[in-house]
């Protein structure tokens, strides 16, 4: 599948066939990996990093295979941001296990690069058919590493897929054909997708995994929030565990719903997301203003496009709406992150002015997102704001997000780790609020917790 990547401001759509200048599209992908990993800013400050990141840096500096793992808000894409700062992106590409993960570090999707496609006929055919392709060939001979974004997404039958693929292409029959492999991720978090309760294929149960011999990259220090009891809590979710710490912290951050809650709203399913958000736009004066996405490209792709990207195809806004802001600042200046919110305050054609929850005041320009295939070819981009209304969302869309207010329904969750992605995306306890909540939403995979436990890891590392 092809790979979804924010690109600079267009003032006009252009969609290229062919990518002329291979060199110019790879510093584009590499600009927003640095500017989502804040390693430039205009006026140079120094990042300095935790010791935990410091110790995993070194780690990265090696040629083992490493597995960089951390609990939410750990800096785990800031980490991969450095790492691949210079790096080109022919010889160290960037995969991810869903359109949307892509999205958010600036790759492609695994199954794209890999040639494996939705993995028709099972792994062993699907990789038979990846051998016979010419240009995954190709690619595969010319890198030099991979990394895989956010791992717990991705079963081991693709690990299997894909690692059979690289043997083949490459012509050498050891772990993924001798390429270096990053994995970024933490399998406390959502989990790879399974048909109904079939046991979840997690990607450390594959002999692949054990084949690849990670070196563990533990991140333990989290970098979103500062606050001991905070943590603490996200500790205990993590781990599905329900005490009474647990309880009167959850209690004590109720509120009501129709208290009239000034933030987001993160619901399970997307529609019941997309009804509130529409419900709060008509609450407010006026007619909204329409902003169509525009797209460019072949059918297909513009298809896959509009399927994946963060953007809807029609943005209606009014002033004074709550939104929220699809992507990191590339400017340097770091005055708003993926996730950022802040209330509209002025409407033009081509800018909006957003009024930041951090007190700053933003101007927000249209955007191209492109959908590249596996050789990074443009076939297709969508130009709009990139923001969303922010009432309202859905938990799994809020991965990667840091949310400054947020409210949660943790009534009736079914899936391991949701819970814990919901309460881990805001940046302070003042600013979380729970409409409600049940001990049954509260999910951990004894998998993963064992897992975990082999690689030595306990809760206070977390």
């Amino acid at each position: 599948m092809p790979r979804l990547r924010k690109s600079t401001v267009l003032p006009k759509p252009r969609v290229r066939a062919k990518v002329a200048d291979a060199d110019a599209t790879r510093k584009k992908i590499l600009k927003h990996l640095v500017s989502k990993a804040v390693q430039r800013n205009t006026e140079r400050t120094t990042v300095i990093l935790t010791p935990c990141q410091e110790q995993a840096w070194a780690q990265l500096q090696g040629n083992d295979n490493i597995f960089l793992t951390g609990a939410a808000g750990t800096g785990k894409s800031f980490l991969l941001g450095k790492y691949l700062e210079g790096k080109p992106s022919a010889l160290y590409p960037v995969v991810a296990s869903t359109g949307v993960s892509a999205i958010l570090v600036g790759g492609r999707t695994f199954h794209s690069f890999f040639g494996i496609g939705i993995m028709e006929g099972g792994a062993e055919m699907a990789a038979r058919r990846a051998c016979e392709n010419k240009r995954v060939v190709t690619r595969l001979r010319r890198a030099r590493g991979v990394v895989i974004d956010e791992i717990s997404m991705l079963p081991g039958e693709a690990l299997r897929a894909a690692d059979r693929v690289a043997r083949v292409a490459r012509g050498i029959d050891a772990p993924w054909g001798g390429l270096q492999v990053i994995a970024v991720g933490d399998f406390a978090q959502l989990p790879p997708v399974s048909d109904g309760n079939e046991n979840k294929d997690w990607a450390f149960m594959s002999e692949v995994w054990d084949e690849s011999n990670f070196s563990s990259a533990l991140l333990s220090t989290c970098v979103r929030t500062k606050e001991p009891e905070f943590l603490r809590i996200l500790n205990f979710v993590r781990e599905g565990v329900v005490n009474e710490e647990v309880t009167d912290f959850l209690n004590a951050r109720f509120l009501p719903p129709t208290l009239g809650f000034d933030g987001t709203r993160l619901f399970p399913h997307r529609a019941t997301a997309e009804a509130h958000n529409r419900r709060k736009l008509d609450e407010l004066p006026g007619l909204p203003q329409i902003f169509e996405t525009a797209y460019k490209g072949r059918e297909q792709s513009v298809t896959q496009l509009r399927r994946n990207c963060p953007v809807p195809e029609s943005l209606h806004l009014k002033k004074s709406a709550l939104v929220m802001i699809r992507k990191n600042d590339v400017s340097g200046k770091m005055r708003y992150v993926n996730g950022s919110l802040g209330t509209l305050r002025h409407i033009e054609p081509d800018c909006l002015t957003i009024a930041l929850f951090t007190g700053e005041t933003v101007e927000i320009e249209k955007t191209a997102f492109a959908l590249l295939d596996g050789n990074g070819n443009e076939v297709a981009i969508a130009v709009n704001f990139p923001v969303n209304l922010a009432w309202a969302s859905t938990i799994h869309k809020s991965q990667g997000a840091t949310l400054d207010r947020l409210m949660v329904d943790l009534s009736s969750l079914w899936e391991q780790g949701q819970a814990y992605v919901a309460l881990s995306r805001v940046r302070s306890a003042a600013g979380l609020f729970i409409e409600r909540w049940s001990p049954r939403s509260i999910i951990a995979e004894q998998q993963v917790m064992e897992y975990y436990r082999r690689m030595g890891v306990s809760n206070n590392d977390l």
